[in-house]
């Protein structure tokens, strides 16, 4: 069955569905069709969704170290990227060490921000937790979103312009990050 999402935890994910599905419907069997074409129609806005191509651009909502797990695995195993630039904002009552601890193996440069909500934790809060797991010059500090997505993706352009190999752009670290992020891009 076709299911037009990225991650091995939405295989899981829509098996459990499925499953459930088939519990509510008991002895009933299921129109094989219309499980295939109800699969193949599915959306998750904001879960490793792909908004842009040329550069790449994934929005994730991870807000916590497990959703960022599954992103980062998801980036290192459904993606062949050579460079991954992560514009990371998080909720001040959230794990922003476990966040960014969890990017460490994926990411090779964040750009740390902040959303314009109300609990955001500040960009420069955020880059003293960022300096614990990534090198001074792997970190830029650019508070306003729209200043920060706009550094990201003109890095990854430029990267993708001078080398052979294929660069992104991760927006992640809350629900307000991505939907802030996907109403600008």
């Amino acid at each position: 069955i076709f299911l037009p999402l990225h991650g091995k935890h939405q295989a899981s994910n829509a098996a459990a569905a499925l499953v459930a599905v088939e519990a509510f419907f008991g002895e009933q069997e299921l129109d094989y069709e219309a499980v295939i074409a109800g699969f193949a129609s599915v959306q998750s806005p904001g879960r490793c969704e792909v908004l842009h191509r040329d550069p790449t651009i994934i929005i994730d909502a991870a807000h916590n170290p497990h959703g960022v797990a599954a992103i980062a695995q998801t980036i290192n195993s459904e993606f062949d990227l050579e460079l991954v630039i992560a514009v990371v904002a998080v909720l001040a009552d959230k794990d922003a060490d476990g966040i960014l601890a969890g990017l460490v193996n994926s990411v090779d440069y964040l750009v740390i921000t902040q959303s314009n909500s109300p609990r955001a934790l500040s960009a420069d809060q955020l880059s003293k937790v960022a300096s614990r797991h990534f090198k001074a010059d792997q970190i830029e500090v650019i508070p306003d979103l729209t200043a920060a997505l706009t550094f990201a993706i003109e890095k990854a352009t430029l990267a993708n312009q001078i080398n052979e190999g294929v660069a992104a752009v991760l927006v992640t670290g809350s629900v307000a990050t991505a939907g802030g992020a996907r109403g600008i891009i």
